[in-house]
């Protein structure tokens, strides 16, 4: 049996961090998103084809093939999940798991759900309870847990449980797609699809417990995945990296390879650095953060709670907490980004001129690629910075930032 991955789009609702790179590759505790959807799957599958579209090379060049073997069908353009799907008809054979490449489900679910997909006649649906269903697909079963019905978006939801994004499909789902017209959004829904296959019963689901599915549709839910992902951790670490004397270490902590923490450094773990990084001295790096490869958290820098990708440098005297920052940028010394309100009320982010709730109290920046700030300039909570802009010294960035910030 096969897995086909779905990872062609452009996660416009990710920008300014998937600009330039593409969803499924954004980094959550310590490895792509996709990643750990191929891993989970390499002991229950004979290998991975991945569908690419918008900045596939990417992803092509970015993944792990180690576990199992990884191979690449393309998307040119993107019209709808049932499209994709089709796409997988010359590289399958009977049976095969699909699922899309931002989909983040507990290791154990997916290895549950495709042993029981092999060994059943039906096609599968992964499902999970939402307290909120009608922005979803939503599923209503029988008590075999048959699909009756599935609504995109009700007003009034049948259920609380909704399309997951992972499924097992025989090959009778190539002859449904053919089947199926444009939705009204222009696309092939693969929804309208599975339609056909529930007139026949022929649609099961499986329901993931409550609370383990982890969307991933707007940037500060990245760092909800890590906080879970990081704290699940436990057992031996990986400390390939070098650790000077006089550093404290507390916690479950993963150093990569070629890796220096420096003398006076305390990391509070759980925490996951990359390779070829330079920690400390004097830093202070706090539980749930992700630092990705050839990164530096310099003297008397704190990073709590956050994901810092390639390439980027809190050289020395910053403090970020609940942020995620992008690819290569560069924190001047003194820079600060804030991440509570003083009224402690939510916080909440601009995007395309609107204001958007986050449900989260706790929220520092989302910070594009290639972003400079200069000395002792502040970054207000909720603040969303675009690629390649300079915010100057001293400078205050709030809102939704696409110009330079230079007072």
């Amino acid at each position: 049996m096969k897995a086909f991955v779905l990872a062609a789009g452009k996660g416009t609702r990710m920008r300014p961090l998937t600009v330039n790179t593409p969803k499924p590759m954004l980094p959550v505790a310590g490895k792509p998103v996709i990643q750990h959807a191929i891993d989970a799957l390499a002991s229950e599958v004979d290998e991975v084809i991945v569908l690419t579209g918008f900045n596939g090379k990417k992803i092509r060049e970015g993944l792990d093939s180690s576990e199992v073997d990884v191979s690449f069908a393309e998307q040119e353009k993107q019209l709808g999940t049932a499209h994709a799907i089709s796409k997988a008809e010359p590289y399958v054979n009977k049976k095969f798991v699909c699922l899309n490449g931002d989909t983040l489900l507990p290791e154990d679910f997916l290895k549950s759900f495709a042993k029981k997909f092999s060994k059943a006649s039906k096609s599968f649906i992964a499902m999970a309870e939402v307290e909120n269903p009608s922005s979803y697909g939503v599923l209503k079963t029988d008590e075999n847990n048959i699909v009756k019905e599935m609504i995109e978006k009700p007003e009034n939801p049948p259920s609380n449980l909704v399309n997951a994004g992972v499924y097992g499909f025989n090959q009778d789902v190539f002859s449904a797609i053919k089947k199926t017209e444009k939705s009204s959004r222009g696309e092939y829904e693969i929804t309208d699809s599975m339609k056909f296959l529930m007139q026949k019963n022929k649609l099961k689901g499986q329901k993931i417990k409550k609370g383990k599915w982890i969307e991933l549709s707007r940037p500060w839910e990245l760092l909800s995945a890590n906080n879970k992902l990081l704290k699940k951790h436990k057992g031996s670490e990986r400390r390939k990296g070098r650790v000077e004397s006089g550093v404290k270490l507390d916690g479950w902590i993963s150093i990569g390879e070629g890796t220096v923490v420096k003398q006076g450094t305390y990391i509070k773990g759980p925490v996951s650095m990359g390779k070829n990084c330079e920690i400390g001295p004097n830093a202070y790096i706090r539980g749930c953060t992700s630092i990705s490869d050839n990164c530096k958290i310099g003297a008397a820098s704190e990073v709590k709670n956050s994901i810092v990708m390639n390439g980027t440098n809190l050289p020395r005297h910053n403090y970020v907490g609940d942020s995620v920052i992008g690819k290569n940028c560069n924190l001047g010394s003194g820079t600060k980004v804030a991440n509570l309100r003083l009224d402690k009320k939510e916080v909440k982010v601009t995007q395309k001129g609107k204001k958007i709730g986050t449900g989260r109290q706790k929220l520092g920046s989302i910070i594009g690629d290639n972003v400079k700030t200069g000395a002792n300039s502040t970054i207000n909570p909720g603040t969303v910075i675009w690629n390649d802009l300079f915010i100057g010294p001293g400078a205050k960035a709030s809102g939704e930032v696409k110009k330079h910030v230079f007072q």
